[in-house]
């Protein structure tokens, strides 16, 4: 679990993303740095920032900004391309329409998938069966976004490498048939502002987002760097506050890790309060394992804890179709 912890390290993993597909990254002492790093964050906060990790400062801020137009836009123009069943729970949900723990969430937001064909994964995938629904206005979203997608893809099969050695195994322990067709998650948030009654009434509550986990194995976040909104929980019951630094991303790991691990690393709890009097956007990036595959902990993890698995396995699909069926009230 994690620890008392007061802050969030900043891990430059500039050496990781430059020598990841070099055969004796392993053997590098600045990406075994790197990987102490990781190692330490993954068992003390479950949470990171990153930087020295490649992906254009221009490019960060494009997104955002284009994000932040796409919600300026009128509510008839964003139902346009409205989330439903019928689309795989794929685009645009008003307001209040995700739900935590049964409680609306202050946000709107757009849902994106990696493109699934019918019948690609049997019954398993047909819920998120589809394409994306990408909007017309701004005119270049789905070329920016996906452009941006595939970078963060890259990346974070980079940084799940040093994942790998940090818990003692080899670099590629999270690919082949577990995660070398990895499904991914991205998405596009909004957090509304909210009346200055609001706001003070609201003051501890989960306001933008409840008090959650997240579902896969690497989630990488790109926030507004003017608005201090998430916050994460440590052992204690405190909530640290994730303050953005700009030109990093936000990293956490999810339920899958935790379990791949066999509970060395812990998925952390975390909300976002906007109590902010300005729009306040942030794009998650959800970098998952095969949507098949049955997720229990590894031999050289379970080797850590007497040759014991201490979690439970998981098919990861079931897992993320159980959680996406109950997320949403339309």
């Amino acid at each position: 679990m994690a620890s008392d912890f007061q802050t969030i390290p900043i891990i430059d993993i500039g050496p990781l993303v430059d020598k990841a597909d070099d055969p004796k990254m392993a053997e590098d002492k600045q990406v075994l740095e790197v990987v102490r790093l990781l190692d330490e964050a993954c068992k003390m906060t479950g949470f990171f920032y990153v930087k020295g990790h490649g992906i254009p400062y221009s490019l960060i801020e494009e997104v955002r900004e284009l994000t932040h137009k796409f919600f300026t836009l009128p509510y008839e123009d964003k139902i346009k391309i409205k989330m439903t069943p019928a689309s795989g729970y794929r685009g645009y949900q008003r307001v209040g329409e995700n739900i935590t723990k049964g409680k609306p969430d202050m946000h709107e937001a757009i849902d994106c998938y990696k493109p699934m064909e019918h019948g690609e994964y049997g019954n398993l995938g047909t819920p998120l069966e589809g394409s994306n629904l990408w909007p017309d206005n701004p005119l270049n979203f789905k070329s920016l976004m996906e452009e941006y997608i595939d970078l963060l893809k890259d990346l974070s099969r980079k940084i799940m490498r040093g994942i790998a050695l940090a818990l003692g195994g080899v670099p590629e322990s999270f690919e082949g048939e577990l995660a070398g067709n990895p499904f991914w998650v991205t998405r596009l948030i909004g957090y509304p502002v909210l009346s200055d009654a609001k706001r003070s009434e609201m003051q501890d509550s989960d306001v933008g987002c409840g008090a959650h986990t997240d579902y896969g194995l690497l989630t990488l976040v790109n926030q507004d760097h003017n608005i201090n909104a998430l916050q994460v929980r440590n052992r204690a019951g405190e909530w640290i506050s994730a303050v953005p630094i700009p030109g990093t991303f936000v990293c956490n790991i999810g339920d899958m890790l935790k379990i791949w691990s066999n509970g060395i690393y812990e998925s952390t709890l975390h909300r976002v309060i906007n109590n902010s009097p300005t729009y306040r956007v942030s794009i998650a990036f959800f970098y998952e394992l095969n949507f098949d595959a049955c997720v229990e902990p590894v031999n050289f993890c379970k080797e850590k804890v007497n040759g014991v698995a201490t979690v439970e396995k998981a098919v990861y699909g079931e897992h993320l179709v159980k959680k996406v069926l109950t997320n949403f009230v339309m």
